[in-house]
């Protein structure tokens, strides 16, 4: 009987590992989130158009639990703004700046046209608390988009930091209309969150005319 149960323990023990399932490595964070999302796109796509707020908190659910809102928000604040920021102040940002970074993608996302998007596989050995995840776009006409995610570990989870399309960081766009918009309001930190809105709007079309240029 001992013995029976001494090898039924050792059974269990050997196979305990294979039923804990490890968290999604960066690669695959990015690989299902993006199937998620363009599933969801397919399905929904007439309705997002005909109203876009639909799918922007279709976009919050899908890629929310996926971004580091509170990383990028200070990032784009800087530590010469966010030090001297109160922790209400911080959170409007947050949340302002999590608003309109769905409405900056998903207003691109709605032009969407099964263009092929693949997830680069992971090359060399990778950093346990920082790595990029790289992914290509195909356009209509068959050119090549690069993007890359900078993504962050935090407690066994990863999370975007950045991205970069096709060479535009936007991660430092969004630092230098912030901080523009700072002077431009003379350091009014409170009116600068309230029109995030309106920065993230320019940051497009900074990026557009960017892209546009690229493409000449």
């Amino acid at each position: 009987m001992m013995t029976a149960l001494r090898r039924g323990l050792l059974v269990l023990l050997a196979s305990f590992p294979l039923l804990v399932q490890a968290a999604p490595s960066a690669h695959e964070v990015i690989q299902q989130t993006t199937d998620e999302l363009l599933a969801d796109l397919k399905t929904n796509k007439e309705q997002y158009q005909q109203d876009p707020s639909a799918f922007y908190e279709s976009l919050d659910r899908i890629l929310g639990p996926v971004v580091d809102a509170e990383g990028i928000s200070r990032s784009i604040m800087t530590v010469k703004y966010s030090r001297n920021a109160k922790p209400a102040q911080m959170t409007r940002f947050q949340e302002n700046f999590k608003r309109s970074l769905m409405q900056f993608y998903g207003n691109a996302l709605l032009e969407y046209n099964n263009q092929q998007i693949k997830v680069l596989p992971a090359s060399g050995k990778q950093d346990p608390q920082r790595t990029s995840v790289g992914m290509e776009v195909t356009g209509r006409q068959g050119e090549i988009y690069p993007v890359s995610y900078t993504m962050v570990n935090h407690d066994g989870n990863w999370m975007v930091r950045n991205v970069i399309i096709n060479g535009i960081n936007i991660g430092k766009l969004f630092r230098d209309q912030f901080a523009d918009a700072m002077q431009k309001n003379n350091g009014d930190l409170d009116k600068t969150i309230d029109g995030w809105a309106e920065v993230v709007a320019r940051a497009k079309d900074t990026e557009a005319g960017q892209q546009a240029a690229g493409d000449e």
